[in-house]
């Protein structure tokens, strides 16, 4: 009888490997489920009004963006009011925005997040040098300084366009000082042309709310006959309304030579933000972040370097990958690697879980597995052996010599079939010495002797 050796029982290692491969599938199948999409390639921004500071900024994250090969679209706006609208609009294609800090609140079924503050947006109140006294009569002397809002009921106020964030933080402070359009001449106007409608006399004030950078404001602190207000009551706005910080521009911080201001000057300022829908792409929103801290980082007159960006109060939930950013800054894969490399290794990672969790105790099982169902065909052998060694020794002449060494060779003849890998020789060839003992004992039998 020929035994058939293998080096493998292809018969087991199907058995064993069949199971793991869909156990192994499924458990990658459910893991896939969990990862995000590769990043797109277009991130798009709603910012501000023609020269305003938010289009400059996205202009410097555009450049930022680029080195990544990702492109940002910048989709200029009245201001951070319609940049939240775009927002919430599910049919609007924008997926992050520049907002200023308090302009808006939390509706239900909100799904928008921030990013932290990004610097100060100081509200700037110019006016127009050589205004009299309200009910002024003929010959009285012009007002030398303003300080106090209310210096300002009834006259002809710029407060900024519809749907920007200016208009939205003028009327709020005005209404604290009890001016609404009924008592005073409120323009819904904004941009450059205002520069010129101030100093040819048509408007008395107006409300910028802006970065020392803004085209707007910085046209103005270098207008003749235009000044800038020194707020008297700026800390008690800041106290009032939680949005607000209170800031001091210190004399000659724009200009030491033209000494511009030309003495310190209190201010009042929100934070900017920017602001994102929840489905936005979590690598995207990391560029964001690096492109802040690069941009928002720098020293300015109102901040010290590295102040910006940072995690502030908010109505709105900060964004998990900013307050991960804010804990341990850029993400450790794109400190080594490129942009790309790093984004889908990030996305593989959670493949690691089925690894670690199914295969790795698969590997571990699967030899232990296999060489049990080798065995297993081997020990039934001896279990037949057993029981015809136990029958002959309590009743051996139940059956003649020829029919125990028939029922013998039949298991030998069982065990020779068997495909035993090489490993497992030893434990047949055992086997079959055992089967020798056996047939000896029963021709050895007395008991047994064959019928005449």
């Amino acid at each position: 009888m020929v035994v058939k050796l293998n080096q493998l029982s292809l018969r087991d290692l199907f058995a064993v490997i069949l199971p793991a491969v869909l156990i192994a599938g499924l458990a990658f199948w459910g893991a896939a489920q969990f990862i995000k999409p590769a990043p797109p390639h277009t991130l798009t921004m709603s910012t501000g009004g023609d020269g305003g500071a938010y289009q400059r900024f996205a202009a410097r994250y555009h450049e930022i963006f680029s080195r990544y090969d990702i492109d940002l679209v910048a989709l200029p706006s009245a201001g951070s009011i319609e940049n939240v609208a775009r927002l919430r609009d599910p049919n609007f294609a924008v997926d992050a925005a520049f907002v200023q800090g308090g302009t808006a609140r939390v509706l239900e079924g909100d799904d928008l997040q921030v990013l932290g503050a990004f610097y100060y947006e100081p509200m700037w109140i110019f006016y127009r040098n050589g205004l009299q006294p309200r009910n002024a009569k003929e010959g009285d002397a012009p007002l030398d300084e303003l300080t106090t809002l209310m210096q300002l009921k009834g006259r002809r106020i710029g407060i900024g366009g519809n749907g920007s964030g200016t208009q939205s933080l003028a009327l709020e402070l005005l209404a604290a000082n009890g001016m609404d359009r009924k008592n005073t001449s409120l323009i819904d106007d904004g941009g450059l042309g205002l520069v010129e409608r101030l100093s040819n006399g048509t408007l008395d004030a107006v409300l910028v709310v802006g970065p020392t950078e803004s085209a707007l404001v910085w046209t103005l602190l270098y207008t003749s006959n235009v000044k800038l207000m020194s707020v008297a009551h700026a800390e008690a706005y800041s106290r009032r309304m939680p949005s607000l910080a209170h800031l001091s521009l210190p004399r000659g911080a724009i200009d030491l030579v033209r000494d511009i201001p030309p003495q310190d000057v209190q201010l009042l300022a929100p934070s900017s933000t920017v602001m994102v829908r929840g489905d936005t792409h979590p690598a995207l929103v990391g560029l964001l972040m690096q492109a802040a801290a690069e941009v928002h980082g720098e020293p300015g007159v109102f901040q010290r370097p590295g102040e910006f960006p940072h995690a502030a109060h908010s109505e709105f939930p900060l964004a998990p990958e900013a307050a991960r950013f804010f804990t341990s800054g850029k993400p450790f894969l794109q400190r080594y690697l490129p942009f790309w490399a790093a984004t889908l290794l990030d996305r593989l990672v959670v493949m690691l879980v089925p690894f670690i969790a199914i295969l790795l105790p698969l590997f571990s099982y699967a030899p232990r597995l296999y060489a049990w169902r080798v065995r297993s065909r081997i020990y039934r052998q001896y279990g037949e052996l057993k029981f015809i060694e136990s029958e002959l020794h309590e009743a051996p002449t139940r059956y003649t010599q020829s029919e125990w060494l028939l029922r013998l060779d039949a298991i030998e003849k069982e065990a020779n079939r068997l495909p035993t890998p090489l490993a497992f020789t030893d434990m047949l060839y055992t086997l079959r010495e055992h089967i020798g003992l056996v047939r000896n004992a029963i021709l050895r039998s007395a008991a047994n002797p064959e019928p005449l």
